[in-house]
């Protein structure tokens, strides 16, 4: 049962205001049903307004921020906690550790980087915790052509490609992160 949930997004809200809408959603969704959110820490863009959602909503938000951005006064004053680290990868690494299931939101390559390199911990077997893409608008189908593109020459296995779960419903995404069974997989190909 997922308690907490790492959520990758962007620090700017978008060009379109469904992005804003989506990220509310979200936010309220976990807060009634008990979820608490693991997340950068930011007050800006997708980040802040995902943790206002929740925190109105009397829900918890576990906020991950590298010094320098925090001596850059982006962070986000009302979390439930903040814990400063040194590096983005210690970031990356403690919001793994604190976090049942990661999902990313609609954002730039801060928020690509992170989500794959969840993905990639996974084919290692670094982790064996759910995560998907809220896939607001279709925003990551090309990205998901081009993993379809990988596994068709060989450079990713299907089954990796299939443990990401994928939708553009908050409850639906996290059934799906919910009923998410960690298979091994042998061999590559």
């Amino acid at each position: 049962m997922i308690k907490k949930v790492a959520v990758f997004c962007g620090s700017n809200s978008g060009a379109d205001i469904i992005y804003k809408e989506e990220a509310k959603k979200l936010g309220l969704y976990l807060a009634q049903n008990n979820i608490g959110l693991v997340y950068g820490g930011g007050k800006v863009g997708l980040m802040g307004i995902i943790a206002d959602a929740i925190l109105e909503n009397n829900g918890s938000v576990t906020g991950i921020m590298p010094d320098h951005l925090y001596q850059k006064e982006v962070a986000h004053e009302r979390l439930t906690e903040l814990q400063i680290v040194q590096t983005m990868h210690e970031r990356k690494a403690l919001m793994e550790k604190l976090s049942d299931a990661f999902i990313a939101m609609p954002g730039g390559m801060g928020t690509l980087d992170e989500i794959v390199e969840i993905f990639t911990w996974s084919q290692l077997n670094l982790h064996t915790k759910p995560f998907g893409f809220y896939n607001i608008e279709n925003f990551f189908g090309k990205l998901f052509d081009f993993f379809e593109h990988m596994v068709k020459n060989q450079f990713l296995h299907q089954g990796h490609y299939d443990r990401i779960a994928i939708s553009d419903n908050p409850k639906d995404l996290l059934t799906i992160l919910n009923r998410y069974m960690h298979g091994e997989i042998d061999k590559w190909f």
